[in-house]
This record gives C-alpha cells, structure tokens and sequence, in this order.
C-alpha cells in the first residue's frame, strides 16, 4: 500500500474531508489528528457515527460502492495520506493478503457500530462516556498514542454528545460524575484514566469486539 500512496496533506480543523454523496477518488489514512464519520440532517442536527484517529482508514468502502452515504470531517488538524481509488481496486482484486487486511478493517468497523448501537441503546449517559472512553484508550494504545493510561482527547462536550445522542448539558453531567467517582480526569484536551478496572466494570466493557489479538490490556 505505501507503494500506491501519492502524498501527504494537511487538513484543518473542521475541514470536511468527504461529503455525503460524493464518489472519492482517493483513499484516505490518517497519519495525525483525529476525525469523525458523521451524517447532517436536513434540520441541520450532527449525529457523529464513528471517531477516526492515526493509523485509521477512511473510506476503503468506496472501492466498492459508487457514493459516500455519510461525511467525513477532521475534529483537529490532521495530516493524511492518500492512496488512488483505482489502485485500491486492484489491490482488493489481485493482492490476496492486503484485501484480506482491508476487508478485516472494514469488518471491525462495523463491530465497533454495532456495539455503538448498543452502547446508546441500553446505557445510562455516565456508563455511555464510560464506554467510548475504554475504547478510545485501547484505540489509542494499539496506534501508539496514548502513555499508560492517558491520551489526547480533543473532542470538545458538544462532539461527545453528537455520537452518544446527549445534549451538552447532559454529557457535562456525565463527565462530571465520573470525574467525581475517580475513574477518569479530563484535563487540557487530555483523558487520563485513573481506576482502568473500575471504569470497566462501571461500563460493562468488553475490548472482544475490537478484533485485536494483541490487546494492550
């Protein structure tokens, strides 16, 4: 795949990558900096699907399908690489061991949106923040970015609640009640998790379905 890649760039903050609708001509990998999946409804609402950090692909899909069905936009300044859509094709096609690996990311995308679903279905808000916030360390330590139990958190209270179906004023109480209980600190754009095992159990987390043999935890 690196042979494929065209360049490096940068994008900024709030930048949208890739429009709804839209048939890229490019694959893109996130090299720095975070992003988000998301879907903008017609009455202006964000309703954030998935969080994109290094090491994550954007958009393999689109070697298959004809359009986007969702957007994607950077939350921080991000450098990404770029990979030409064709070229993706003919690795999917005639490179057995690197489709397999593409089709394993894709695979593990939709767990992690299946357990989302579930994540918004069945927990109180606390226990939701909990959750994503297990994932992310884990994501985090798995990219090589995050030191033992802390690690870069950009989002701001508005972008958690825009994936977790809260209002601001609701994810501001639900961070403050783990902040009270102990189990995290969330300080300078920076999550540091400080009772690992009690953040767990509070959310009922199980990493099983981040498909990762070698899991940091």
């Amino acid at each position: 795949m690196v042979n494929a890649a065209t360049q490096s760039f940068h994008v900024d903050k709030g930048e949208v990558i890739i429009n709804e609708g839209e048939r890229p001509e490019h694959v893109y990998l996130i090299e720095k900096g975070w992003a988000c999946r998301y879907k903008l409804l017609k009455n202006g609402e964000v309703h954030i699907m998935a969080y994109l950090i290094p090491g994550d692909p954007c958009d393999v899909h689109i070697t298959i399908l004809e359009k986007m069905d969702h957007s994607i936009r950077a939350l921080t300044p991000m450098r990404l690489r770029k990979f030409p859509a064709d070229e993706m094709r003919n690795i999917m096609e005639n490179h057995h061991r690197l489709a397999r690996a593409l089709f394993w990311s894709i695979l593990v995308d939709e767990a992690v949106l299946r357990e989302w679903l579930v994540n918004m279905g069945t927990r109180p808000a606390a226990a939701r923040l909990a959750h994503v916030f297990c994932e992310m360390l884990i994501r985090s330590q798995i990219a090589g970015c995050a030191e033992n139990d802390s690690f870069e958190f950009p989002l701001t209270q508005a972008e958690l609640g825009e994936s977790m179906g809260l209002t601001p004023v609701h994810t501001n109480r639900a961070l403050q009640k783990l902040r009270q209980e102990g189990l995290v600190s969330l300080e300078k754009k920076r999550l540091t998790i400080l009772d690992w095992e009690r953040l767990k159990q509070f959310s009922q987390f199980d990493p099983i379905y981040l498909h990762c043999q070698n899991l940091p935890r």
